[in-house]
C-alpha cells in the first residue's frame, strides 16, 4: 500500500512541475507578446476634442546593428533597417534602435508597431540616388495622388508608429537641391500630373517617377495611417515637405526641431488628417511652418476627407513664409483648427494665411488663433481666394467651386511692425463670414490698418498701434527678400 502510494504521489509530484512550466511558460509568452498600449492625452480646444491616443511601446529593442548595419556614412544600410523593422513588426511592437553614429540608408519603410527610435548623437545620412526609393509608391504631389519617388521615410497604412529620440534626420541634398528648379520638362510633369487627376485617371496609372520629371519625395510621410508619434529628433534640410501627415487619423509631434530652408520646405504639414497635437516645437523653413491642406480639386473631392479637430501650442518659429497657413489645398475641406501661444522672435511673410481659389470648392471654418507674438510681418492676418501661383497659366479650370470661409478668429495678437494688419479678400460669389478680431496691437504699422473686399460680419475690436512710419517699409522688405 505505502509502495503505491508513494508512486501515486510521485505522480502527482510530477503532473504539479509540469503545469507550474506550462503556467510560466503561458505567462512568458504573454509578457513577451505584449502589444502597443495607449496613453490618453487631453487637449483643449474652443470645439469638441477627442483625447488623443499616445502610443506606448513594449520594451522591446531591435538594434539596427543586429541585422548588419555598419556604422560611418559610407555602407548603405537600407536592409539591415528593414530586417529589424520586419523583426519587430512580428514581435507584436517595440523599438527599432538607431545607435550613435553616422548611418547611410536609402528609404525606410515601416510597418505597425514600430518605434524607431534614434539615440542621442545618432545621425540618419538619406543618400541622394533617386533610384534608392524606387519602386515607386503611393504619395502625393501637392495634393494630387500618384506614385512618385517614395519619402525617405514612409508608411503605408499603418498603426501605431513612431519615430522618437534625440538623434538627427539629415539627408544629402546635392541632387535634390539642383531638382529645386523647374526646368520645362517638369512643368510638363505637373502638366500631366494635374491632367490626369482632374480627369479621374487611377491613381496606379499616374506614375511619375521617371525620366526627367524630378518631382521630389518628401522627408517623412504617414499616409493613411492611425496613432503616430513624432517626439523629440531634429531635422536638417529636406528634399520636399519636410513633415507630411497625410490620410492621419489621431497624432502627436512634440519637441521637435525642424530646420530646412530649401525650396518647398514646409516644416509640418497636415492633409486630410484628424485628431492631431502638435506642442513645443521649433521650426525653421525655407517655406511655411505649419499648414494645413485637405487635397487639390477632384482627387479631394473623391476622398471626401476633412482635416479636423487640430491643436497647436506652445511653439517657436524662427523662419518661415507664414506662422500658419491654411491651403491653398483645401478641397476636402478644413475646420476645427486652434493655434495657440506661439512666437515668431524674428520675421514671417504672413503670421496666418488661408489662401484659395475657384478651382477647389469645400470649406474653412472654426479657426482659432490666440495668444502669438510675433516680429515684422507683411500682414498679421490674410484671407485670398484668389491664389493660383503657376497653375494659373500652367492649366485649365476643369470645374469652378468656390471655397465657404466662416468663423475665423484672431485674438491677443503683438507684433513689432507689419505692413498691414488684416487683408481679406472674399469671393463676390461667396463671401467670406463672420470674422473676429480683437485685442491685436502693432508696434509699427507701416502703410495701412486693413483693406477688405467681398466679406460679411467683422467684428474688429482694440486693434492698435503706436505709429505710423513708411519709412519702415524699407527695413520691412529688406528682411524678406534676403530670407
Amino acid at each position: 500500500f505505502r509502495s503505491k502510494f508513494k508512486i501515486i504521489m510521485k505522480k502527482k509530484l510530477l503532473v504539479y512541475h509540469l503545469y507550474l512550466v506550462i503556467l510560466s511558460c503561458i505567462l512568458f509568452s504573454s509578457c513577451n507578446t505584449q502589444g502597443v498600449t495607449f496613453k490618453s492625452v487631453q487637449v483643449q480646444a474652443p470645439f469638441p476634442m477627442e483625447p488623443i491616443k499616445e502610443c506606448i511601446f513594449p520594451e522591446r529593442d531591435f538594434s539596427i546593428v543586429d541585422y548588419g548595419a555598419v556604422e560611418g556614412g559610407k555602407q548603405k544600410n537600407t536592409e539591415a533597417i528593414a530586417k529589424a523593422i520586419d523583426a519587430c513588426n512580428k514581435a507584436g511592437g517595440g523599438r527599432v534602435v538607431i545607435p550613435a553614429g553616422e548611418w547611410l540608408t536609402g528609404s525606410i519603410h515601416f510597418k505597425s508597431n514600430v518605434n524607431l527610435h534614434l539615440a542621442e548623437n545618432a545621425i540618419v545620412r538619406f543618400t541622394d540616388d533617386p533610384a534608392d526609393y524606387l519602386p515607386a509608391v503611393m504619395t502625393s504631389w501637392e495634393g494630387m495622388e500618384c506614385y512618385n519617388y517614395s519619402p525617405l521615410l514612409y508608411a503605408f497604412e499603418c498603426e501605431n508608429i513612431a519615430i522618437t529620440g534625440k538623434g538627427l534626420l539629415k539627408p544629402h541634398m546635392g541632387l535634390w537641391k539642383v531638382w529645386f528648379k523647374r526646368p520645362p520638362a517638369h512643368m510638363e510633369a505637373l502638366k500631366e500630373l494635374y491632367t490626369m487627376a482632374s480627369t479621374d485617371v487611377p491613381v496606379e496609372q499616374r506614375q511619375m517617377a521617371k525620366g526627367e520629371n524630378n518631382l521630389r519625395p518628401h522627408l517623412i510621410q504617414f499616409n493613411r495611417c492611425k496613432n503616430v508619434l513624432l517626439d523629440g529628433f531634429h531635422i536638417e534640410e529636406s528634399p520636399f515637405w519636410t513633415i507630411h501627415m497625410y490620410l492621419v487619423d489621431g497624432g502627436i509631434a512634440r519637441n521637435l526641431n525642424v530646420k530646412a530652408m530649401g525650396h518647398n520646405n514646409d516644416g509640418i504639414d497636415l492633409e486630410m488628417t484628424r485628431n492631431f497635437l502638435i506642442e513645443d516645437c521649433v521650426f525653421e523653413q525655407g517655406d511655411d511652418a505649419v499648414v494645413i491642406k485637405s487635397g487639390r480639386n477632384q482627387d479631394a473631392w473623391r476622398l471626401n476627407t476633412p482635416t479636423e479637430n487640430i491643436v497647436v501650442r506652445n511653439c517657436l518659429v524662427l523662419a518661415g513664409q507664414t506662422l500658419l497657413g491654411v491651403g491653398s489645398e483645401i478641397s476636402g475641406g478644413v475646420r476645427n483648427i486652434y493655434m495657440h501661444d506661439c512666437e515668431t522672435p524674428n520675421n514671417v511673410h504672413r503670421l496666418f494665411f488661408i489662401k484659395t481659389n475657384h478651382r477647389r470648392g469645400a470649406f474653412v471654418e472654426n479657426v482659432y488663433m490666440e495668444k502669438i507674438k510675433t516680429g515684422a510681418t507683411l500682414r498679421v492676418m490674410e484671407i485670398d481666394m484668389n491664389v493660383l501661383y503657376q497653375w494659373r497659366t500652367l492649366v485649365p479650370t476643369y470645374e469652378e467651386r468656390i471655397t465657404r470661409i466662416e468663423n475665423i478668429h484672431m485674438i491677443d495678437i503683438d507684433c513689432k511692425s507689419a505692413k498691414m494688419i488684416y487683408d481679406l479678400k472674399g469671393d463676390h460669389k461667396l463671401p467670406v463670414k463672420d470674422i473676429e478680431l480683437r485685442n491685436i496691437h502693432v508696434g509699427v504699422l507701416v502703410d495701412s490698418l486693413k483693406h477688405v473686399e467681398n466679406v460679411e460680419n467683422i467684428v474688429a475690436e482694440n486693434i492698435t498701434f503706436d505709429e505710423q512710419n513708411a519709412d519702415a517699409l524699407k527695413e520691412l522688405d529688406r528682411f524678406l527678400k534676403n530670407k
